[in-house]
């Protein structure tokens, strides 16, 4: 069954922190995979999955870098993955399945947002190949240790899909480079890869979430001049932020937080969500509300084209009709 794309009265709010929508709820002997879990939101993630019990798995680019963050908290394991290299992807999915365990809870929480032109792989560009197929293929690698519990994948996406829907006449940007076209086309396939494992996976107990977090400072912006930031009236001249509707780095991590534990979601699944509930629809006109999400990040053919896009991309799709499992 289709879940509904409205709220559905969480309880909580855009200033709920993810201690907040944790409280009462025990993950002791749950596992956690945290993608860029010792950075920014998905830093604050991995320290309150961990904090409530669960076992977290934090594969790290840079593992030096993670073992500063979060090597310290109890229950946290930390691996070495490069998600723009599917060489990578692959020896880490090989390496923790062979430990023979199961994932409760997956969250792709890494990201990189408005990055110069780069290309990775075979010439994809770079926005989309990380924060879309390095995902994309590594849920495929790991759907043996998905299913036989059923888990939870969460897909941060941003409001930044409104930037743009998926570009198939030029995914890569192969006609001339756009960095904030480039991150909405990324966080909009985000969404999509939602829809649609939620729809692949829903039989085998695998459900499927995405998300905006909200707006937070955090390193995802290291690649804006600060004088950006001050045009577009996020920060002042000192760094200091300026618009009122941002979060703390703990209320950001708060919606996939609970999107990954929230036993209010129970049974459903390819919706998105923000503000620790399931987001309405947003018309896309300037004169609709701030919030919600556009059609074209939800739309089942448009998340059915993309799976079959990455699929070929890839080489990889372990939830076809006849796939091995």
């Amino acid at each position: 069954m289709t879940t509904p794309q409205h709220s559905i009265g969480s309880g909580f709010g855009a200033r709920s922190t993810a201690a907040d929508v944790l409280r009462g709820i025990d993950l002791t002997g749950k596992l956690a995979v945290v993608t860029g879990g010792y950075s920014g939101l998905g830093l604050e993630t991995t320290r309150a999955l961990a904090a409530a019990g669960a076992h977290v798995v934090v594969p790290a680019r840079r593992r030096e870098a993670a073992r500063e963050k979060v090597g310290a908290i109890s229950g946290v394991e930390i691996d070495t993955l490069d998600l723009a290299d599917l060489d990578s992807v692959r020896t880490f999915a090989d390496r923790f399945l062979r430990t023979g365990r199961g994932i409760d809870i997956m969250i792709n929480s890494a990201a990189v947002m408005a990055c110069p032109e780069t290309r990775v792989g075979p010439g994809w560009e770079a926005q989309f190949a990380v924060n879309h197929l390095g995902h994309y293929a590594l849920v495929n690698r790991l759907r043996p240790a998905l299913e036989p519990g059923g888990a939870r994948v969460v897909s941060v996406s941003s409001a930044g899909h409104r930037l743009s829907p998926v570009r198939w006449d030029d995914v890569h940007f192969e006609q001339g480079y756009d960095k904030w076209k480039a991150y909405g086309q990324a966080k909009t396939a985000n969404a999509l890869f939602a829809v649609q494992l939620d729809a692949l996976g829903r039989d085998q107990g695998i459900r499927a979430f995405s998300l905006h977090p909200g707006g937070i400072l955090t390193p995802l912006q290291r690649h804006l001049p600060p004088e950006e930031m001050v045009a577009a009236g996020w920060i002042d001249e000192d760094g200091a932020p300026l618009d009122p509707s941002f979060k703390t780095p703990e209320q950001g991590a708060a919606t996939q937080v609970w999107a990954a534990t929230s036993p209010l979601l129970a049974g459903m699944g390819g919706v998105y969500c923000e503000d620790c509930d399931i987001a309405g629809r947003s018309s896309g006109s300037p004169a609709a509300p701030a919030g919600g999400v556009q059609g074209h990040a939800v739309d089942p053919e448009q998340a059915a084209r993309l799976w079959s896009l990455s699929a070929e991309l890839t080489g990889l799709d372990a939830f076809a009709l006849g796939a091995t499992r």
